[in-house]
């Protein structure tokens, strides 16, 4: 078998044994999935009145003043209330400072200019998290603002929320089956056909296991090449190489690209 051959067999045997709860497979399956971000933000937030009308995945949230943000599944329903859906399988990721950053980020986006701060709608930020990050044994924790008052604590009723969902949550009710959908590697094993089916579609469809391959072939590549600038950036930094010489060293690295990379390492000299 040759190498491109392994390689293809080990992206069809990765491919069985990804879950929703890996963040690069739900965005691509709730890309356009208004009926799968419906879904789960109904039962997320106990509400049945969310309709979606718009849902980007892994979309750059830009900051022109400071850091950026790729969000998971970006979605705006009816009442143009934003919800930031977030995968963290590592609990360092799901920190309550990155919650708060990607909140004042949606809010950023959703106040234009000359629009009166009284009429921003709400946003949530949702993190599903594969660990019990809160270590309660809940299946969910809401966080919100309070204020003080006479040592009591009134909801300061900004709009703003933050929402943890446990993965690991084995209760007996709807947000039990949803993170029981978001663990599984077999479709057929979900509880939701609004996730199951397009789980299927990129796990045994013809053309979605074509689509999702190529996927996994770009996250190779970008990994590969995000390895060969880290490596020629050590290099610049020792000053032991020409240019020239790491280019023939790392030769997936163009001269031109390898020249910003030192522009760059040099003003930080």
């Amino acid at each position: 078998m040759s190498t491109a051959a392994q390689t293809h067999q080990q992206d069809l045997e990765r491919l069985k044994s990804l879950r929703y709860m890996d963040d690069d497979f739900m965005t691509v399956c709730l890309a356009d999935n208004f009926e799968g971000v419906e879904l789960i933000l109904r039962i997320v937030l106990g509400r049945a009145d969310i309709t979606v009308k718009s849902v980007r995945t892994q979309e750059l949230m830009k900051n022109m003043q400071g850091r950026s943000a790729v969000l998971d599944v970006h979605a705006v329903d009816s009442a143009n209330q934003e919800f930031d859906v977030e995968i963290q399988r590592s609990d360092a990721g799901a920190g309550a400072k990155r919650a708060r950053h990607n909140s004042s980020l949606l809010d950023t986006h959703i106040l234009k200019p000359g629009t009166d701060t009284e009429d921003i709608p709400d946003s949530y930020v949702i993190f599903i998290t594969e660990n019990d990050v809160m270590k309660g044994n809940q299946p969910l924790y809401p966080v919100e603002r309070y204020v003080v008052i006479g040592g009591e604590k009134v909801l300061f009723g900004d709009g703003s929320h933050i929402l943890y969902v446990n993965g690991k949550y084995k209760g007996n009710d709807e947000i039990r089956k949803l993170m029981h959908d978001f663990r599984s590697t077999n479709p057929e094993d979900m509880n939701y056909e609004a996730l199951a089916k397009r789980a299927r579609y990129f796990k045994q469809d013809e053309k979605g296991v074509a689509v999702m391959c190529k996927i996994l072939e770009d996250m190779r590549n970008e990994a590969a090449l995000n390895n060969a600038r880290e490596t020629a950036e050590r290099l610049i930094r020792k000053g032991k190489m020409t240019i020239e010489e790491i280019a023939e060293c790392i030769p997936m690295l163009s001269l031109d690209e390898l020249k910003e990379i030192e522009m760059r390492v040099m003003q930080f000299v």
